[in-house]
């Protein structure tokens, strides 16, 4: 153990341990910008500067190891002038344009100011860069009046999802954030995961904001306006109003949308169940016909789109299954309105979603299965809170509230599909009593090789007298290594599950921000995922074939899994893309 005194209190750490982190031991947090654990780890901004008895200037305690009989200090004159002098010099470019800023009360420069007591008033007087608002990318605005430099966006882009369209172009004064060439962000290969949004400590990326046209679909008496909610909104939303992260606030967010005055309040859930009944009979169906293997998931739109552009020669191995929000949205513009006796025209399918990739999802061809999109709004969390909030609602008070039936009616394997492994889990699940023709119970050590945050995980199983061998990816630098290995012929999978956003949806981009405080000592992946694991075990169904509401929209309307006209309604097709 390495010995050291901070604020002259002792305290043993383990060799290579930072600065940063020994305070935190002490209760004693160093505040950060740039810094983002095992991914942005570069010492650029400065704000986390120390004194070290014996040491020639600050020191940046983010990236700065401990040693041996250290001393250091936190908070003498030296350091808080040197933070309060970095923090006016980004100020003196920053677009201070923060009561209209989406980030305005949840940005982390903006409360490093605050804590540090800056003026509105400039300490440097200079010149500003101006800079065009890029909007042309369909879940995102990129305004780099906003950006501090802290190339957080650029770290998670290439490191987390190998993607690595954005960077810093120009040097100096003139570098800014931007693709190369200067090319607009909607013309480059951009997954539209949004995880550089969720990394940005300001306002300079934030999703586009479709609230508005919600609020103007609720208010045209015309129209049907139904929502669905994704199983990891549930598992987040509630972080917004101030309860424990991995609180299950599924009750309270169905009384607000409902309150919100939508006609019906129901869940992505079922429509989990219904991938999973085309999915898993596609999967059976490849492996008993000789299909293209291995099968991999098509939930994720990030995924999909990665794919398209960086692996088309795989498209083949893509499950042909729409995500569960199309899926959702089909059902309910055919089976669900025919029931209701309304036009499809009339129909506005809302969904609330963790992902920001589902408004790109949205407008993809072959998404309309009865002649006009499946779905017409994708919001984020985030955005909801904010429709919570405009709507004027105290959401800790309010009761719990179940979803309307039957486009509401799920299984415990519905709401897994929120975490990493979840849509294998739930895959598995249904694939075991098909194949051996009995009911078996759902014991969560069963496909416990498939859970847990890691970016791979792989298993066998013994199922009906056939081997399935499995892979699960979440984080699509984790998945590139696995289609090299695919490609390469030396991986020998069935089935392989990926999830663009590292554990799965409940990571979205579109979920509530989390400061780099929060983010850089808290595994968010799991406390979420816990929510939905619970929501899981309490569900009194377990397995998607066992949901009521499925077997009726089959006996009534589909048919069977797999038949001419769930592939009509219920599939959909993939184009290989240009890598730019």
């Amino acid at each position: 153990m390495i010995n050291l005194k901070i604020n002259n209190i002792p305290v043993s750490v383990e060799p290579g341990t930072t600065i940063l982190e020994a305070a935190r031991q002490l209760g004693i947090n160093i505040p950060t910008l740039c810094y983002l654990k095992d991914i942005n780890e570069i010492g650029a901004c400065r704000i986390c500067t120390v004194e070290v008895k014996g040491a020639k200037g600050l020191l940046p305690a983010c990236v700065y190891p401990v040693n041996e009989g250290m001393e250091v200090f936190t908070n003498t004159k030296k350091v808080l002038s040197a933070r309060k002098t970095n923090l006016e010099l980004l100020l003196s470019v920053h677009n201070r344009k923060c009561l209209s800023c989406a980030r305005s009360g949840n940005c982390e420069f903006q409360k490093l100011c605050n804590d540090y007591g800056i003026s509105d008033e400039d300490a440097f007087q200079g010149v500003k860069n101006e800079y065009t608002i890029d909007d042309s990318a369909p879940h995102m605005i990129r305004d780099n009046s906003k950006c501090v430099l802290c190339r957080r966006c650029v770290a998670v882009c290439r490191k987390w999802q190998d993607v690595g369209v954005i960077g810093p172009n120009e040097r100096g004064f003139l570098t800014h954030i931007g693709s190369a060439f200067e090319a607009d962000l909607g013309d480059v290969s951009c997954v539209s995961c949004g995880q550089c949004i969720v990394a940005c400590p300001t306002g300079a990326l934030q999703e586009k904001d479709c609230t508005d046209k919600v609020w103007e679909a609720l208010s045209d008496t015309s129209k049907t306006v139904i929502v669905q909610t994704a199983p990891a909104v549930r598992a987040a939303l509630g972080e917004v109003f101030g309860y424990p992260m991995g609180t299950d606030v599924e009750g309270k967010m169905v009384a607000a949308l409902r309150r919100i005055g939508f006609a019906k309040v129901f869940d992505t859930n079922f429509a989990a169940d219904l991938t999973i009944m085309e999915e898993a009979n596609e999967l059976v169906e490849r492996i008993q016909n000789g299909g293209v293997l291995p099968m991999i998931t098509s939930c994720s739109p990030g995924w999909v789109k990665y794919c398209e552009h960086y692996f088309p020669d795989l498209i083949p191995n893509l499950s042909s299954c729409k995500s569960p929000q199309q899926m959702f949205g089909a059902v309910a513009k055919t089976w669900y309105a025919q029931q209701l006796g309304i036009d499809p025209k009339d129909m506005v399918v809302v969904s609330v979603m963790p992902c920001t990739a589902k408004k790109f999802e949205i407008g993809r061809d072959d998404q309309s299965a009865a002649g006009v999109p499946d779905v017409d709004i994708s919001i984020t969390t985030r955005e909801l809170a904010k429709m919570i909030h405009a709507a004027g609602l105290d959401f800790n008070s309010l009761p719990d509230e179940e979803f309307d039936a039957p486009l509401g009616i799920d299984t415990g394997a519905g709401v897994i599909f929120g975490a990493t492994g979840g849509v294998m889990e739930a895959a598995l699940r249904t694939a075991r009593d098909w194949l051996t023709g009995e009911d078996h119970p759902v014991e969560a050590m069963t496909f416990s090789a498939v859970r847990g945050t890691e970016g791979i995980k792989e298993a066998s199983y013994e199922i009906g007298g056939l081997t399935l061998k499995v892979a699960v990816c979440s984080g699509l630098a984790n998945a590139k290594k696995v289609l090299k290995a695919i490609q390469a012929g030396t991986a020998d999978y069935q089935f392989v599950e990926i999830m663009a956003c590292p554990g799965g949806c409940v990571n979205g981009g579109g979920q509530p921000f989390q400061p780099a405080s929060v983010r850089n000592f808290v595994d968010i992946r799991a406390e979420r995922a816990k929510a939905l694991y619970s929501n899981d075990e309490r569900n009194t169904l377990r397995k998607s074939h066992d949901n009521p509401a499925i077997q009726k929209l089959y006996d009534e309307f589909l048919g069977k899994p797999g038949s001419h006209k769930a592939h009509e309604i219920l599939h959909t097709s993939y184009v290989a893309r240009p890598k730019y």
